[in-house]
């Protein structure tokens, strides 16, 4: 197996997207187009390029996510008396090249001032000296510290999100009451919930898609290790070779293996669907309970905004029960970038708390400022209280030296693809003992 970069697809997350999306969420195809908010300007205004998702399933669809950062990035245009031009691209199917390699190629050619970035490449280009240290905007002291502790490479914090994107479990609870199940707290629980659905006729209990199933395995690999009062010193042990990724991950791939040799995903199917467009028809016409995604696909009309059944979204199973996964996007700026005073000053006020509050409003998220809360739909209440109590795992974090979320995510779709429990494993040794060489 050949390490590259996959990430997320930021198509379905907003700022995370993410954040989505932050952290969310894509829509022209493989195409790259260009344009900006405020139309009608004078050619000789100031211009800042900024290159992101498209953040649409389809194009005539309003998207509440991309409309949060338009209004922000309104705010900066007003105030600054500049332009910020859009340049966005969306992977069409999974031959075409996905966001995060033609974000790479651009970066790498300092061809954008700003990016949206998911966190493999944040830590990526981060190590290799290609993104600004944005420590010394105005809006880093209301940062709660989660993102710090993600988005900080080398010393330098080199990306923020507008929201702090959280993934979970969207869970059709008329159908988990139709056959007296109760929601899963652990593996097995799921498993048995899986059981019951594929027994009384369901074909495919989970929907599933090429990007996201790594949330089921970080669930189940870290729930100890950002749980248990000892995370520090585990990811030393990490980064120091003392300790092995695949004796952490392997039990989320044996999860994931047993899912699929008893037919609870398909995963011929996910080995080659789109985040949410592939899984999303089948759980909104209730034709399977489960699906994986992110916070913001909740509040959205083009995602799982309003289903006709009573919708919760939930952790994913663990030993710690149900745990939200929540990796870590953000906007960066090119270290060379062409305007980079423009761009940060675009930034500080996208990122303020009264931009971020705007955000939050209008796209029901949890929020990267500590100064920021807005009151989370129903639906999100179960995953939003665990959040709220400190229980979670980090999805990416700069501080591991091997990086998490497209590696894992990678190595996952190898599962697929038929590669065995143990050959993936032996790809994790790998890939660390690769890193503890650099």
């Amino acid at each position: 197996m050949n390490r590259k970069s996959k990430g997320m697809p930021i198509k379905a997350a907003a700022a995370f997207l993410i954040c989505t999306v932050v952290l969310v969420a894509a829509a022209c195809g493989k195409k790259e187009n260009t344009n900006n908010l405020l139309s009608g300007e004078e050619d000789t205004k100031k211009v800042v390029s900024m290159f992101s998702p498209m953040e649409k399933t389809e194009a005539d669809t309003v998207n509440t996510a991309r409309s949060a950062t338009d209004k922000t990035v309104i705010m900066a245009e007003e105030r600054l008396g500049l332009r910020v031009d859009y340049v966005t691209y969306t992977a069409e199917d999974y031959q075409d090249k996905t966001y995060d390699d033609v974000t790479l190629d651009r970066a790498r050619s300092n061809m954008d001032d700003i990016y949206l970035l998911n966190p493999d490449t944040i830590k990526a280009l981060g190590e290799e000296g290609k993104l600004m240290d944005l420590s010394e905007l105005a809006c880093v002291d209301n940062l709660r510290d989660v993102v710090k502790t993600a988005n900080v490479v080398d010393g330098k914090l080199v990306a923020i999100p507008q929201e702090v994107v959280a993934y979970g479990l969207f869970i059709n609870k008329d159908m988990f009451d139709q056959y007296e199940l109760e929601l899963p707290e652990t593996p097995e629980e799921f498993l048995e919930c899986c059981r019951v659905f594929k027994e009384n006729g369901i074909e495919t209990p989970v929907g599933a898609n090429r990007w996201w199933l790594e949330t089921f395995v970080l669930a189940q690999a870290y729930a100890d290790l950002y749980n248990g009062g000892n995370t520090e010193a585990e990811i030393e042990a990490l980064n120091s070779g003392k300790s092995k990724y695949s004796d952490y991950m392997r039990p989320g791939f044996e999860f994931l293996q047993e899912m699929i040799d008893k037919g609870y995903i398909d995963a011929d199917k996910a080995y080659v669907s789109e985040a949410i467009e592939g899984e999303g028809a089948d759980f909104l016409a209730q034709k399977t309970p489960i699906v994986m995604a992110y916070w913001g696909a909740a509040n959205t009309d083009t995602a799982y905004g309003n289903p006709d059944f009573e919708m919760l979204v939930i952790g994913f199973p663990s030993t710690r029960g149900q745990m939200p996964v929540m990796p870590m996007t953000g906007f960066s700026i090119g270290a060379e970038a062409e305007h980079a005073e423009d761009a940060l000053q675009v930034l500080d006020i996208m990122l303020s708390d009264e931009a971020l509050q705007v955000y939050a409003e209008t796209n029901k998220v949890i929020s990267p400022s500590k100064n920021v809360e807005v009151e989370c739909i129903p639906a999100l209440k179960p995953l939003n209280d665990r959040i709220q109590s400190n229980i979670y795992v980090l999805g990416a974090n700069a501080n591991m030296e091997l990086e998490q979320w497209g590696n894992t995510c990678l190595i996952v779709r190898e599962l697929l693809n038929g590669a065995t429990v143990d050959e993936c494993m032996a790809e994790f040794d790998r890939l660390q003992e690769e890193t503890l060489k650099q």
